[in-house]
């Protein structure tokens, strides 16, 4: 099972201090973060794309490119990637690049974005993102697995002829997850394709999450690409520990009181009770983290969110020492011990994917049944 943290990327100020970071400290603190990260034996950095205020990684494979080149083993991904404002012909180019200067290490989170200012900055609607997220992303299949593309559709002007450089390392394709939290039709997208269903599990309470899972893993039985307890799934986590639990609280309790989402709204115990949010000792981060899979199943990839609400890069970092080094050996342990031995430990990686050859459904365009989508499907 995969391991790692996933950032937002938000400047926030310190509320115990009333310091703010500067946007050139808090994007050298990411990438502390990472590799950090990949010191205390982590598996993943994910990075999320945002182009606003208070937030800084616009360009997550800029910065994904330059940990790539400081680190060895550290799977590099995104939380998310906008599928809807991004052109997904540019999105073919960066991802592509990163595997090659990668050596592979490279995977991505297609999502259609929340933020309604951003889709007029690209010249986008927001009551379009759904439908954004599907085409665009059916063409970046086509982008990464046709070596010439005649493509026409809605959203953006016609290619002809077209082929997408450099081309993915090893001719194979990134692995990709889909990330939403509330949007069924991304859930859909998801099974349709095999690809692996992402639920940032830190908002929402746990029955909305297994509502979305479940739906993810029916279809993606349906659609043929193996039992439900084999879909790809993914879960976020949000956690802050301590020696004791009224100690991590204390020190926590300010972040959480002020933090840019959730601040001035419920209190930290009835946000843990609600959500997954875990603020105690290692052991019981472990204890919480473990039941997750009692409502979304047998999981492949566990992403903890520690860097936000204005917490100081000192205290992430030891916070990424405790997970690092008490909490994930022992979640890897239990949780492979209660996993079936059919279902999958760990998500498709490029290593994985190109020893499939180039018969492998990953390779094909539409790898779904034929029998249960519509007829263009036949030009997989």
């Amino acid at each position: 099972m995969q391991f790692g943290i996933f950032t937002i990327g938000d400047v926030t100020r310190d509320p115990t201090t009333g310091r703010v970071p500067t946007e050139h400290e808090r994007i050298l603190a990411m990438t502390k973060i990472a590799l950090k990260a990949e010191e205390v034996g982590l598996d993943v950095f994910a990075s999320g794309e945002h182009h606003n205020p208070p937030f800084v990684p616009s360009s997550p494979t800029t910065m994904l490119g330059w940990i790539a080149a400081r680190t060895e083993k550290l799977i590099l991904s995104t939380a998310t990637t906008l599928i809807t404002t991004n052109d997904p012909v540019k999105i073919a180019e960066d991802f592509a690049m990163l595997q090659h200067l990668s050596g592979g290490r490279v995977d991505l989170m297609m999502g259609r974005g929340n933020t309604g200012p951003v889709y007029p900055w690209f010249g986008k609607d927001i009551r379009q993102g759904i439908p954004l997220a599907i085409e665009n992303y059916h063409l970046l299949r086509r982008l990464w697995r046709e070596r010439v593309v005649d493509w026409e559709g809605k959203f953006r002007t016609p290619l002809h002829g077209y082929t997408s450089t450099p081309w993915p390392l090893d001719d194979t394709p990134p692995f990709v997850w889909h990330g939403s939290i509330r949007s069924p039709e991304i859930a859909e997208q998801a099974a349709f394709y095999g690809d692996g269903f992402f639920h940032n599990n830190i908002f929402w309470n746990k029955e909305h999450i297994e509502q979305m899972i479940t739906l993810y893993r029916r279809r993606f039985e349906q659609y043929g690409h193996g039992t439900a307890d084999q879909a790809i799934v993914g879960l976020g986590g949000q956690a802050f520990m301590a020696g004791t639990e009224a100690e991590a609280k204390r020190i926590f309790r300010p972040y959480f009181d002020n933090a840019p989402v959730y601040g001035h709204g419920p209190s930290l115990e009835d946000f843990s009770t609600m959500t997954p949010l875990t603020v105690g000792t290692p052991e019981q981060v472990v204890e919480r983290t473990l039941g997750f899979a009692d409502y979304a199943g047998d999981y492949q990839r566990q992403l903890f969110l520690m860097d936000h609400a204005g917490l100081p890069l000192d205290v992430v970092l030891e916070q990424i020492e405790i997970l690092g080094r008490e909490v994930v050996p022992v979640l890897r342990t239990e949780f492979e011990r209660r996993r079936p031995a059919h279902v999958p430990s760990d998500p498709p990686t490029h290593s994985t994917l190109a020893a499939q050859g180039a018969d492998s459904a990953h390779r094909h365009v539409i790898p779904a049944r034929v029998d249960l989508v519509p007829e263009e499907a036949d030009a997989r």
